[in-house]
């Protein structure tokens, strides 16, 4: 199960995120990936605005671990910095949130062996490498029987952003 989604601004990347919050569940992890300034932290933002955070969501790049409170409580981590699969396995991702929490994983793709096999991937880019436009991609897949009984609200609930 894909998707392919263009945000030509950053708080369209914020809605795609916020349009995606409704859909989370307990213990959803969601790995997002792609290069420096694709827009991972501002996807994780809307996805907080989402699930009612009022506190400003940053990156975690050198907290490791960020943790808000919401409808949903969210687990934002980025692994940009460890340099060992131990140092992910000291993290403790699992239990955060006593093991409730939503994981959005900033640079997933480095961990996604340590996440569940049910996971939702996001991989952003910059549509144009030379800074002139904002405009990113986002490929959404469903990984897992929980996000394919999911993914027709998925479809509808990013349908405004959809490539045909």
């Amino acid at each position: 199960m894909e998707l392919t989604l263009r945000a030509p601004a950053p708080e369209d990347t914020r809605a795609v995120g916020e349009a995606l919050a409704p859909l989370l569940r307990p213990r959803d992890a969601v790995a997002l990936t792609g290069e420096l300034g694709a827009g991972k932290t501002v996807f994780v933002q809307g996805v907080a605005r989402g699930l009612g955070i009022e506190e400003p969501v940053v990156s975690p790049t050198f907290t490791l671990i960020k943790e808000y409170t919401g409808r949903l409580d969210v687990a934002h981590v980025d692994v940009y910095r460890l340099d060992r699969v131990q140092d992910v396995v000291d993290l403790g991702l699992e239990e955060l949130g006593e093991g409730e929490d939503v994981l959005l994983v900033e640079w997933g793709d480095a961990v996604e062996g340590l996440l569940p096999p049910d996971r939702l991937r996001v991989e952003l880019t910059v549509e144009d490498p030379s800074g002139a436009s904002d405009t990113r991609r986002l490929v959404v897949e469903g990984l897992g029987a929980g996000w394919a009984e999911r993914w027709p609200a998925v479809t509808e609930a990013l349908g405004p952003w959809a490539v045909i």
